[in-house]
């Protein structure tokens, strides 16, 4: 049993072989993103974040869907008429988890789109570090279907991943997608038919825990907020969390990959990782 078990109503966890498998739990609503689940989730990270046993986290949803978004009845209809200070915790709930803390995770994370990812479900998409999608996933943006724009970060998430035209046409049109044309267009790493999806997420999350968790965080995190700096400014961030790496890291893998290449001879780094 894990340790996770019936701990929340609307998200599933599991940790097997260091990778924290995060399921989106509510298939009959095909996974649509509640206030409950929302605020389920920012609990999820935080468990994961403190789980010594979790190195990577897998985000993906039960039975046919990733997401379909935003739930319209619970968080618009039966949200609309609240208080305006419901309405701002209901929001803020959904910004904070889905690409707030998501983007910057302590953790690598790794969506794993199973099917029907709709809307909302852009956000914590591109939030995810990485992201493969079935070939048979369905994506699409249609909030132009009835009656609003995109909400939350989602024209955000398609701008930093999906050049202009393409972008702005699906937005515009509604128009669905699968999951190889994901991943022709960038949106996602790559697409592989769903009956091999989990196969090709445990290789990749192996990939990542065969690194410097240390080193892969700082990196990860130069990254994203490099596309928010200027040239001078990433100069200074960037070799801040180099020296901010080597410090905290405390198997002092900059000495062991040196080691085991110039003195060993032992490791190839344009091709593999040291040896931890």
């Amino acid at each position: 049993m894990s340790k996770y078990d019936n701990r929340w109503q609307t998200v599933e966890v599991n940790v097997e072989a260091g990778i924290a498998w995060v399921t989106l739990n509510r298939p009959d609503k095909r996974n649509a993103m509640s206030p409950t689940l929302n605020q389920e989730m920012l609990q999820v990270l935080d468990a994961i974040e403190f789980d010594d046993e979790a190195k990577v986290l897998v985000l993906t949803g039960a039975g046919a869907a990733w997401t379909a978004g935003m739930d319209l009845k619970e968080y618009f209809r039966e949200i609309d008429g609240g208080a305006d200070a419901l309405q701002e915790k209901v929001r803020r709930d959904a910004s904070e988890w889905q690409w707030r803390r998501l983007r910057m995770y302590n953790k690598p994370t790794i969506a794993m789109v199973n099917g029907w990812c709709f809307g909302g479900g852009f956000s914590p998409l591109v939030a995810c570090d990485l992201a493969i999608a079935a070939d048979e996933a369905v994506f699409g943006l249609s909030e132009i279907n009835w009656g609003i724009p995109p909400g939350n970060l989602v024209s955000k998430a398609m701008a930093d991943t999906v050049g202009h035209r393409r972008a702005l046409h699906y937005i515009m049109t509604g128009d669905t997608f699968t999951g190889a044309q994901a991943a022709e267009m960038g949106l996602v790493n790559g697409s592989v038919p769903l009956a091999g999806l989990r196969d090709a997420t445990i290789a990749l999350a192996a990939r990542l825990m065969d690194k410097n968790p240390v080193v892969l965080r700082a990196a990860k995190h130069g990254f994203k907020r490099s596309r928010e700096l200027t040239w001078e400014q990433c100069e200074d961030y960037l070799y801040a969390k180099l020296d901010q790496a080597q410090l905290r890291d405390p198997e002092h893998g900059r000495e062991q990959g040196l080691k085991q290449f110039l003195d060993d001879k032992a490791i190839k780094p344009g091709l593999q990782a040291y040896k931890r």
